[in-house]
């Protein structure tokens, strides 16, 4: 055989191998520019609460982080009057004279091209997609520094429609990452409307989204669970959120007509807070189901350990002998006294029509779906943990275990438990008994890690006159969370540097803080929903700082607004960085430098081959 032959298959094996090398030469220059960007604008927000109009917003004057984003751009010889003067011109997107401020309609394009530079530092997207078309070249070309036609700066109008441009990329381009902590349903009139803000194209993209207890009841309903279904629309009923309901489309016609023919307004004298006489009767009825419903799952499974909660006998016992001076409510004319925890037939027709209706609503449906396949249990991103409420600790700040798990295990299994039944929901699957009682517990059971007290007392507030009977007893997160042994604990369990919570709203008018004094146990809730505090907290994590925000109530907004200025914010600072943090400084980043050296070793093999040197000759 002539040898000559064998030429063109080495010559095409060489080939192969020399592209293999461009290949990966391009991902390893991507991986260092990924390692070198400045880590993601991330904004924190938790237990919104259905507060859909408020948290509209807020987002839209995006929690106040121009100022700060203005702030790091720019030199520090910027003054504040600067600051303040450039944030109203983004705002407002068009150029404002000012007799002090003394700047020209070139020195506001050249600030804000440099707060668009650094914000570019650290996103993802393509300039092609930020950028209106109008003004794309002119935009890139100030930002690599080169030369742009007199007219940009000598017209003046064409120098404020491309500072209304740069304007308008700049507040699309302020946060990078929205971290939501849990808690989007109940007590406000509004968790769908907040629901499709952050599923849709203009946020689904940045969104990470952690659940939270209230978010798991309605999720256990959806699924099918009878009991999280009656809780759920009781809690409806009891803020006469019906307007919801009727957006999604139910039918509650029939509860309502059996609530307010059984249950009267005027003998519902227990701790009901509607104030319709449809919403308290609704209530009541439903509050009866649900003690029902709920007596049937503690009873089937025993491991749960809430036998505290069975309240329907001690009941029916005050009801039979007359005791009941300890009730502020004595109409229950559906209970057995022989049969207490039994539904009367009517209860059971209404439960069977609404576990159909909850289980086949494709409205429900299309909001829950944004759950089931964007939340998690926990979120970790850059070095943080993210989680609703806690993790279950003991007494002597150890992991708490429930059903032979504890810690990241747990959680973890849990996790497995909520994407099994979301899979089977969407898919119109039947589901496992077992799941659907566990949201049961996650809902409300003492070792959940979206709860964190020793019992939810709704019989007791709604019917005991005795208020101790009404405290519902924090367990140790709290305690365990502010020694450095357990932190240290958490941090070695996650790998990570901080833990980031809701769920207990913090009123910083107390003089409460949101972080611990090392920064490393962070609350995020401020009582957003007005049937907290009205007014929440928020997080914010730049390359330069990571502060809280005290948000303004809706009566200061509206105060501000008839003044023409920004609602006031107040500041937590928690941390602050000599050195813009970069991608390298996180978890991500670690794993991203494994994945660099691992091409980098394979350049180096490939590049000893004397084949590949004899291509390059």
């Amino acid at each position: 055989m002539n040898p000559s032959s064998k030429l063109p298959t080495n010559h095409q094996t060489v080939k192969a191998q020399v592209h293999e090398i461009d290949k990966l030469a391009q991902k390893l220059l991507e991986l260092e520019q990924q390692l070198n960007s400045n880590i993601p604008t991330t904004l924190w927000i938790s237990d919104l609460h259905g507060e859909g109009d408020r948290f509209k917003s807020i987002l839209r004057g995006r929690f106040g982080m121009l100022y700060q984003t203005c702030r790091e751009a720019l030199p520090a010889t910027f003054s504040s009057e600067k600051i303040q003067y450039l944030t109203k011109i983004i705002r407002k997107k068009q150029y404002i004279h000012d007799e002090l401020i003394r700047m020209d309609m070139q020195d506001v394009i050249l600030c804000l091209v440099e707060v668009l530079k650094y914000k570019m530092t650290n996103i993802s997207n393509s300039a092609n997609e930020i950028f209106l078309p109008e003004f794309r070249d002119t935009i890139n070309r100030l930002l690599s520094g080169l030369p742009v036609p007199d007219p940009i700066f000598e017209e003046p109008i064409i120098s404020n429609r491309l500072i209304s441009h740069l304007s308008h990329t700049i507040r699309q381009v302020l946060l990078d990452r929205i971290q939501v902590l849990g808690d989007v349903f109940d007590r406000g009139p509004q968790p769908d409307k907040i629901i499709r803000i952050l599923s849709s194209n203009a946020y689904k993209h940045m969104v990470d989204y952690v659940f939270g207890n209230h978010d798991i009841l309605w999720m256990g309903a959806a699924s099918g669970n009878p009991s999280l279904i009656a809780e759920a629309l009781r809690i409806t009923s009891r803020y006469d959120h019906f307007d919801f309901l009727n957006r999604l489309r139910f039918d509650f016609s029939l509860l309502a007509e059996f609530a307010e023919h059984t249950y009267p307004v005027e003998l519902a004298t227990g701790n009901f807070k509607a104030k319709t006489d449809k919403g308290r009767s609704m209530e009541k009825a439903l509050a009866i189901i649900q003690f029902k419903l709920e007596e049937q799952t503690i009873r089937e499974y025993p491991q749960y350990d809430m036998e505290s909660r069975l309240w329907l006998d001690r009941l029916a016992k005050m009801l039979e002998t007359g005791n009941v001076e300890g009730l502020n409510d004595t109409h229950f004319p559906t209970i057995d006294l022989n049969n207490p925890g039994k539904l009367s037939k009517e209860e059971q027709q209404i439960m069977d029509d609404l576990v159909k209706q909850f289980t086949t609503n494709v409205r429900l449906k299309r909001l829950l779906h944004f759950f089931f396949t964007v939340g998690k249990t926990y979120h970790i991103q850059n070095n943080f943990l993210n989680i609703h409420a806690l993790v279950p600790s003991t007494s002597k700040g150890q992991f708490e275990e429930f059903l032979g798990r504890k810690g990241k295990i747990l959680l973890t299994f849990i996790q497995e438990t909520i994407e099994r039944v979301g899979k089977n929901y969407l898919a119109n699957k039947i589901q496992a008994r077992q799941d659907q009682a566990l949201f049961f517990y996650l809902w409300c059971g003492p070792k959940s890690p979206f709860f964190g007290k020793h019992a939810m007392k709704t019989f007791e507030r709604y019917f005991l006159t005795d208020k101790k009977t009404h405290t519902e007893r924090s367990l140790f997160w709290k305690d365990n969370m502010q020694t450095a042994t357990f932190k240290k604990l958490m941090q070695d369990e996650f790998g990570v540097q901080r833990v980031i919570f809701g769920h207990t709203p913090v009123n910083y008018k107390k003089g409460i803080a949101m972080a611990s004094d090392d920064g490393i146990a962070i609350n995020v809730d401020g009582g957003f929903a007005a049937a907290y505090y009205n007014r929440g907290h928020s997080l914010v994590h730049t390359p330069h700082q990571l502060y809280g925000i005290i948000l303004p109530t809706p009566d200061e907004i509206k105060e501000a607004e008839k003044k023409l200025e920004s609602a006031p914010l107040d500041i937590e600072l928690i941390d602050e960085f000599r050195q813009p943090m970069k991608i390298r400084d996180t978890i991500v980043g670690k794993k991203l430098e494994q994945e660099r050296n691992e091409i980098m070793s394979r350049l180096r093999e490939c590049a000893k081959h004397d084949a590949f040197h004899s291509y390059q000759t």
